[in-house]
C-alpha cells in the first residue's frame, strides 16, 4: 500500500524535528565550548593583572624568539637567491649585471 499524503507529511514533519534536536545539541555544545573559552580569556587577564612579571618575562622571549626567527629565515632566503642568482651567471646580458652584483657583495664580505 503507498503511503498517502498525510504519511508522507508526518514522515517530513519527523525528519525536520529530529534534524531540529541536532541542532539544538549542537548549539548546547557550542554554548559549552563558548563559555569554556571565555572562562579561559578571564584566567589569562587576570594572571597578566596579578604577575605583570610573568607577563614581561614572556613577552620578552615572545620578542626574541621572532626577531631569531625573522634573522635566521632572512639569511635562509637570502643565501638560496644568491644561490640561484650564480646559476644566470651564464646568461650573456643578466650574466653580468649578475657578476657585478655578487662582486659588489663580495668586497663586503671579506673583513
Amino acid at each position: 500500500m503507498a503511503p498517502t499524503p498525510t504519511d508522507r507529511l508526518m514522515h517530513k514533519i519527523d525528519q525536520v524535528l529530529h534534524e531540529l534536536q541536532e541542532v539544538r545539541k549542537m548549539n548546547e555544545r557550542m554554548d559549552k565550548i563558548a563559555m569554556f573559552l571565555e572562562d579561559i580569556r578571564l584566567a589569562d587577564v587576570i594572571q597578566n593583572y596579578t604577575a605583570p612579571r610573568k607577563l614581561l618575562w614572556i613577552n620578552f622571549l615572545a620578542g626574541l624568539a621572532r626577531g631569531l626567527g625573522l634573522t635566521i629565515g632572512t639569511a635562509i632566503v637570502l643565501a638560496l637567491l644568491g644561490s640561484l642568482l650564480t646559476q644566470f651567471l651564464s646568461i650573456p646580458i643578466l650574466g653580468d649585471y649578475i657578476r657585478e652584483l655578487v662582486d659588489y657583495v663580495q668586497t663586503y664580505k671579506q673583513p
